[in-house]
């Protein structure tokens, strides 16, 4: 196991169980392996969130080419 991968997993430790539960579904998703072979359950939030962005959606509420180059130059990408 490399140090970064030694250094997260301290860190994620220190999270409570039901966020390292999650961080554990994404590393196995990206190791390329499933969870008891059933996909993730959403979350009431997340939920809510994915109703919200259809609505938006349908609405015809899109972000602006500024809007969305504004978000990638705030994570440097």
């Amino acid at each position: 196991m490399t140090k970064l991968l030694e250094q997260a997993l301290e860190a994620v430790r220190q999270l409570p169980a039901e966020e390292q539960d999650g961080i554990a579904r994404t590393m196995l998703a990206l190791a390329g392996e499933t969870v008891n072979g059933e996909p993730v359950p959403l979350t009431a939030d997340e939920r809510a969130a994915i109703a919200r962005s259809k609505a938006a959606a349908a609405r015809g509420e899109f972000a602006t080419e500024e809007q969305v180059r504004a978000v990638w130059a705030k994570y440097g990408l």
